[in-house]
């Protein structure tokens, strides 16, 4: 149990992404002893033997994630994963320098997914019994390793610091307003393209009426003219007469005004004289 917590508590506070590659390695245990502390709280282990756990941990895990590569190309079609974890166990008791047979299966399903214990094919297929078990090109030494037992976080690809987070942060939240304002953007244009259609079509609905008033008042004005010229005066008194005389003399002057003009109406207005 406590092996599983500090594997937890190391992966919680060496791949935090806002401290995790700014944190000195004095600080980096006193942060791993405190949060483990919380976790295991009758724990008597102090940082130094909590860091030395660790390369203990981290040098058995190390060799299961090579072992695991290689059993990984010694796997077969037709094969399960379990004669997979056996050739695993058997490359793993093969490098000698400790454990025949790896044991801390809690503690690697805690790590597995981290990009130092990562596990990379390491070649091509190579069959146990015919070829040695240590190649030459590898090296079970901390010094040789691309993982080295000093730091927990040595070798490995740093994860982004404090300001580079908040950067990247800020990044995309300043991406998300412009977004933002660029849909607000949008919607406005719309909203100001349909407003002007719409007023585009109520201008052109006003103007049809407008011709549609238009030619129902002339009609109704050249039934009245028809009415007035067509008007039989002879049975009227004279104050009669003259008023529909004036009212035939005013269809008249509309009539010759729209066909040719004001000056085809200065003859009725010498016979007013």
């Amino acid at each position: 149990m406590e092996d599983v917590s500090l594997c937890e508590v190391w992966l919680q506070v060496c791949h935090c992404p806002l401290s995790g590659n700014e944190m000195k390695f004095f600080h980096m245990w006193k942060k791993i002893h405190a949060e483990f502390c919380e976790k295991i709280p009758d724990s008597t282990r102090t940082e130094m033997a909590l860091s030395s756990r660790w390369k203990l941990l981290n040098k058995e895990m190390a060799k299961w994630r090579d072992a695991l590569a290689k059993a990984m190309n010694l796997y077969r079609s037709g094969e399960n994963r379990t004669n997979e974890l056996i050739q695993a166990q058997m490359w793993f008791g093969a490098t000698g320098g400790g454990k025949k047979k790896f044991t801390h299966h809690e503690c690697w399903e805690v790590v597995k997914h981290c990009k130092r214990f990562t596990i990379i094919p390491t070649g091509p297929e190579v069959v146990l019994n015919e070829t040695p078990l240590r190649d030459s090109t590898t090296s079970d030494s901390p010094l040789d390793s691309p993982m080295s037992e000093d730091s927990p976080i040595q070798k490995e690809p740093r994860p982004i610091g404090r300001k580079a987070a908040k950067a990247k942060k800020a990044g995309n939240s300043s991406n998300f307003n412009s977004k933002f304002l660029e849909e607000i953007a949008r919607q406005n244009s719309v909203r100001l393209e349909m407003e002007q259609k719409r007023q585009d079509m109520e201008v052109a609905i006003q103007a049809e009426h407008s011709r549609e008033n238009e030619y129902l008042r002339k009609k109704d004005q050249q039934n009245t003219d028809r009415e007035t010229m067509a008007m039989d005066t002879s049975h009227m008194s004279p104050e009669t007469k003259q008023y529909w005389k004036l009212e035939r003399r005013d269809v008249m002057r509309r009539r010759l005004f729209q066909d040719d003009g004001p000056s085809n109406t200065d003859w009725l207005n010498d016979q007013n004289h």
